[in-house]
């Protein structure tokens, strides 16, 4: 399995705003995985935004380690999945992160405004990918 940096291909496909899950660890050790929207930082971590009371936070909060596949848009046979680590939890006070991601993936602002969300940046340890995005 490749290490970073990401090859610019599959930083390419890692920038667009493709479908993708994440999955966390529970307390009794079995995956969870949940469909979430992601960005691409400029430094290579991946940004993540949570619902302030998601159980998936505290999964974080309990074991760092963090998995997201992204499926190329209109070609889920392409796909690279990057496994990770925590490297930061904030609260996302004002929003900005959320917008971004909304804005990333929608065009617009994030609509819900009254539940408190949390950014995740996340370290990339490693990665591989399949059909296009397929390592080298």
């Amino acid at each position: 399995m490749p290490v970073p940096p990401l090859p610019d291909d599959v930083a390419a496909l890692l920038a667009r705003p493709n479908p993708a899950v994440m999955a966390t660890v529970a307390a009794d050790g079995r995956p969870v995985t949940v469909a979430t929207w992601y960005l691409l930082e400029d430094d290579g971590t991946v940004l993540l935004n949570l619902d302030g009371g998601r159980a998936r936070l505290a999964h974080l909060h309990r074991d760092p380690r963090v998995s997201l596949t992204a499926l190329a848009e209109g070609d889920w046979y392409t796909h690279v999945s990057v496994q990770g680590t925590v490297v930061s939890v904030t609260d996302d006070g004002d929003l900005a992160d959320i917008d971004r991601l909304s804005i990333h993936y929608t065009g617009h602002p994030y609509p819900n405004r009254d539940r408190p969300r949390v950014s995740v940046r996340v370290r990339v340890d490693r990665w591989h990918g399949w059909g296009a995005a397929a390592q080298g």
